[in-house]
């Protein structure tokens, strides 16, 4: 489990082939890896990997052809954000992130809100339609790993406010209109649509 409290921006190195998928080589930025352990489990743009490999530079984890075909920004190199598994001591500052991408999202909205270091951006999401019942406004929504709060909803479309520190320490600063975007709803939406429709 996670939070969807970003811990460190992270950079995808290189992929290499597999029978099944790839592995990734992935730097930690300024992930605190020391107490990493094989097996261990990071979220990367919100996608829950297995650690395989580790160095004191760098560690790698494998991604299925399944995983690379439900989500977005593992299948090439480039930034990533990171979280490692919560204890349970941890302080939950986000919301219950399970680390299993729901769909992919496109942005339709990146408005600058303000000026300078204190700008804020206005975020609107266009979600798949079968996941519209799960969005509910000031509800919990996890956008490439980092847990946010909608602010608007209609239909299948969600707007969110992205604060300058959100923008400053995650990858959510390169989005623009178009880009594409792992989504995970709220996990106790999911278990009490579950418990409304037990024949769904």
């Amino acid at each position: 489990m996670f939070s969807g409290i970003v811990a460190a921006v992270g950079r995808i190195t290189h992929l290499t082939a597999r029978e099944a998928g790839f592995r990734l080589t992935v730097e930690p930025g300024g992930l605190d890896m020391t107490d990493v352990a094989l097996g261990d489990s990071i979220a990367h743009n919100g996608v829950c990997l297995t650690v395989v490999e580790k160095t004191p530079s760098h560690y790698c984890v494998d991604v299925s052809p399944e995983t690379l075909s439900c989500t977005v920004g593992l299948a090439e190199p480039g930034p990533v954000n990171l979280e490692k598994a919560l204890c349970l001591a941890d302080r939950l500052g986000g919301h219950l992130v399970s680390g299993h991408v729901d769909g992919v999202g496109t942005v339709t909205r990146f408005d600058l809100i303000g000026e300078g270091k204190e700008a804020n951006r206005l975020l609107q999401i266009e979600a798949p339609a079968e996941l519209a019942k799960y969005i509910a406004r000031k509800g919990s929504m996890t956008v490439d790993g980092v847990s946010l709060t909608t602010n608007t909803v209609s239909g299948s479309t969600f707007s969110i406010n992205l604060i300058a520190h959100t923008l400053e320490v995650t990858t959510l600063n390169r989005l623009h209109v178009g880009a594409k975007v792992n989504l995970e709803v709220d996990l106790i939406a999911r278990y009490v649509e579950r418990m409304l429709n037990p024949e769904a």
